[in-house]
């Protein structure tokens, strides 16, 4: 199973518009952020996790032609905005696109998105059909449905908002977070990848920051770390020298291969 990390930038993404400093001006493509994103390829089955609004530019940044399925992990505009980029894949294959989350972030997605979700009115719509989820799932290929991969979705806290993060295989991808609670954490066992929210050094009401990422990682024990979501004050090159070994920051267009 290969996973490529779509974008790694937090909502305003990196460069910030209009900004000076000396992140924004890197000429390292790692500290170039989209918002985060990522891909998973299971072979016969392709998932993207969060449609934001660079949707589109990522997608044929890394030639994805297709997606069997969107995990959504929750509903803020940088994590949902390119919704609508998913109707190319739907061309040739017309088949709907299931789109699984949070019920708490299907209600609001059927509101922010009503003419894809709701009332279908709109000619010419993405096919997609929204699956609010409480437990383990079966996300299957659209061409052979004989074909499918187990997603185990990880409820986490992103301030007092309650969202998704997901497991499938040894893989796991925790954004957008700032609590873990304890019964998911048993959920996060034996991993290969994990990737993880790790805003910034300063704390933060609704993200993980840096040190706070760092412990979590290590409770959780995977055998390689990623973070995610990064602001315009982490220097790539500069912060990859401080982390502990095993645990690395990610950048756009990372990929690695787990288990499934």
């Amino acid at each position: 199973m290969k996973v490529t990390l779509l974008g790694t930038g937090t909502s305003t993404g990196v460069p910030v518009i209009g900004c000076c400093c000396r992140v924004c001006r890197s000429k390292d493509p790692r500290d170039n952020r989209t918002r985060s994103a990522a891909y998973v390829d299971a072979g016969d089955v392709g998932i993207v996790i969060d449609t934001g609004p660079d949707f589109r530019q990522q997608a044929l940044r890394e030639n994805i032609s297709r997606v069997d399925a969107v995990l959504f992990s929750h509903a803020h505009f940088d994590h949902v905005a390119g919704v609508d980029d998913l109707r190319p894949f739907l061309f040739e294959n017309s088949r709907p696109i299931p789109c699984y989350s949070h019920p708490g972030t299907a209600e609001v997605l059927r509101s922010m998105f009503g003419y894809i979700f709701a009332n279908r009115t709109y000619p010419g719509v993405a096919n997609l059909s929204l699956i609010p989820v409480s437990g383990p799932f079966d996300v299957r290929s659209r061409s052979d449905e004989s074909h499918f991969i187990r997603v185990v979705p990880i409820e986490v806290y992103h301030g007092k908002l309650p969202i998704f993060g997901y497991r499938i295989g040894r893989f796991a991808y925790l954004t957008d977070t700032s609590h873990i609670p304890e019964h998911s954490f048993d959920l996060l066992e034996d991993l290969d990848v994990l990737v993880l929210d790790a805003l910034r050094h300063e704390p933060h009401p609704t993200h993980l920051s840096i040190s706070d990422a760092i412990e979590i990682a290590r409770r959780i024990g995977a055998r390689q770390t990623y973070f995610t979501h990064l602001t315009h004050t982490v220097l790539h090159a500069e912060e990859e020298e401080r982390l502990p070994e095993g645990i690395a920051l990610g950048y756009d267009g990372l990929t690695f291969h787990v288990r499934s």
